[in-house]
C-alpha cells in the first residue's frame, strides 16, 4: 500500500483509513484526490452460519479518485468487485466520464447489496413475527435481540452514507462530472428507500420485542396462578391432617364408626369444589 500511495501521491491520513478498515462512510478531499469510504454488507444464509458468524456480515471498500485514476481497497467478502468491472467494461459511454464512473459503479453495487440485505432481513422479521403472534407462540427473546443487533450493524453501514451522497450530487460539486452526478442521484434514491425500510424494521422489531415480553409476563402469571390453585387444594388435605394429627385425649369423631370415611369424603368434596372453582375462573 505504501508503494501505491507514493506513486499516486495519496495522503497519509487517507492511506491510514484504508489500512485500518474500521471507518464510517465519509467523503474527504486531499488536494486533487478524493477519498470515499463505503461500508459493505452481505446477508449470511443459514447454510453459511457458524457459532461465531453474524447474519449480516460487514466490510469496507475505500476509493481514491484522482484526475486520471481510481483505486479501490476492499476489506472483507461482503462486496466482490469483479461484477462491477465487468459491468463497467460493457458501458463505454459511462467509462468516458473518467475515474468518477468507477466511484459511481462501486457505490451503486454497495447500495444494491444494502437493498438485498434489507429484503432478506424483512423475510426473517416476517418469520419472527409469525412465531411470536402465532397460535403456539414460541419466539425466543434471544433471537429478537440478535435481530436487533444485526439491524444496528446494518444501520451503521447504511445511514452515514447519506451525507457523502448529498455532497456528490450537489450542483456546486465541480469535481464530479454532471452526468455522473445524475447517476449518483439514482443511487441516493435507492439508499433513501433502504434507510426508510430499515427504520420501519427497527420499529417493527421493537413492537415484536414488547409483545414477546408481554407474553412472557402473562405466561409467568398463568404459571403462578396454577401453582397457587394447586397449593390451595393441597392445603385442604394438609389442614385436615394437621387437625387429626394433634394428640388430644378427647376427639369424639375418632370413635365414630363412619368418622374416617366421612372425613375423607369432606376432604375430597372440598378439593373437588376448589378444583371446579379454579377451573371455571381459568386458573387451571
Amino acid at each position: 500500500m505504501s508503494d501505491i500511495a507514493e506513486t499516486f501521491g495519496l495522503h497519509e491520513l487517507a492511506v491510514e483509513d484504508a489500512v485500518k478498515a474500521e471507518q464510517r462512510p465519509k467523503l474527504e478531499q486531499f488536494g486533487e484526490v478524493s477519498s470515499l469510504v463505503l461500508r459493505t454488507a452481505r446477508y449470511v444464509g443459514e447454510g453459511e452460519l457458524t457459532e461465531t458468524s453474524e447474519v449480516v456480515e460487514t466490510g469496507q471498500v475505500m476509493l481514491f479518485i484522482g484526475p486520471a485514476f481510481a483505486i479501490t481497497v476492499r476489506h472483507g467478502d461482503a462486496c466482490r468487485l469483479t461484477p462491477v468491472r465487468t459491468d463497467l467494461e460493457s458501458k463505454q459511454d459511462l467509462l468516458i466520464q473518467g475515474p468518477w464512473s468507477v466511484a459511481y459503479a462501486v457505490t451503486d453495487r454497495v447500495v444494491d447489496l444494502y437493498v438485498e440485505v434489507a429484503e432478506q432481513v424483512e423475510v426473517d422479521l416476517d418469520k419472527l413475527e409469525a412465531e411470536v403472534f402465532g397460535r403456539h407462540s414460541h419466539g425466543r427473546i434471544q433471537r429478537i435481540y440478535q435481530m436487533k443487533r444485526e439491524l444496528v450493524e446494518l444501520k451503521r453501514a447504511v445511514m452515514p452514507l447519506q451525507r457523502p451522497l448529498i455532497t456528490l450530487t450537489a450542483q456546486v460539486n465541480r469535481d464530479v462530472p454532471k452526468e455522473i452526478r445524475r447517476y449518483f442521484r439514482d443511487v441516493q434514491d435507492h439508499l433513501t428507500r433502504t434507510v426508510e425500510q430499515i427504520n420501519s424494521y427497527d420499529d417493527l422489531l421493537n413492537s415484536v420485542l414488547q409483545a414477546r415480553l408481554a407474553q412472557v409476563t402473562v405466561d409467568q402469571n398463568n404459571d403462578m396462578r396454577k401453582i397457587a390453585a394447586w397449593a390451595a387444594i393441597a392445603a385442604v388435605w394438609t389442614a385436615f391432617a394437621g387437625i387429626y394429627g394433634m394428640n388430644f385425649t378427647h376427639m369424639p369423631e375418632l370413635g365414630w364408626t363412619y368418622g374416617y370415611p366421612v372425613v375423607l369424603a369432606v376432604m375430597l368434596s372440598i378439593s373437588l369444589g376448589l378444583y371446579r372453582f379454579f377451573r371455571k375462573n381459568g386458573w387451571l
